[in-house]
């Protein structure tokens, strides 16, 4: 997913979340991802890697999926074990018929990765050691309860091997 520099950069589309979830969700990874290895703050990616030709048509569908839509309903409802590291699982059927339509049209564009079955998550801790995982994971099963989440609307971003660049945002309501 590389772009050399001034080089046309592959497009991610994440969910938005509202003010105080990004909070606490973002709280969360920097607590637990390891500093050196955190270069983007807490998000729910929907594609991972889109070609930036498809730029304005993307751009225009996801204002077709938001523009005076009710924010969709979403709610922090598992855990998901990473080889190395810990994930909050999203469940949200609103977000997931969205991703099926974008997916659909864009389909002979996606990647392996984003072909496969869509597992909605927020990464909170990765790259770190399987005793820190494990640790985490077992701190955070033996508090869990399900958590509704507000999502405030879906976003754009530039990929260049590093911390993202803001391409679009497409806000619900």
């Amino acid at each position: 997913m590389r772009s050399p520099e001034g080089m046309p950069a592959p497009i991610i589309v994440t969910a938005l979340f509202a003010p105080a979830d990004f909070a606490w969700l973002d709280g969360l990874r920097r607590t637990h991802y390891p500093p050196e290895r955190n270069r983007v703050p807490a998000h729910l990616t929907l594609f991972h890697h889109l070609p930036p030709s498809i730029g304005p048509e993307l751009r225009a569908r996801l204002n077709e999926a938001t523009r005076g839509l009710r924010l969709p309903v979403a709610t922090i409802s598992g855990l998901i074990r990473l080889d190395g590291g810990v994930a909050l699982r999203v469940s949200s059927e609103g977000l997931t018929d969205i991703r099926a339509c974008l997916a659909d049209a864009f389909a002979s564009l996606l990647l392996p990765q984003d072909r496969a079955g869509w597992r909605p998550h927020v990464t909170i801790q990765n790259r770190a050691s399987a005793a820190q995982a494990t640790l985490l994971h077992r701190r955070l099963a033996a508090g869990f309860r399900p958590r509704a989440i507000g999502i405030a609307g879906l976003a754009c971003w530039h990929y260049r091997d590093g911390p993202w660049e803001a391409l679009s945002r497409h806000m619900f309501g």
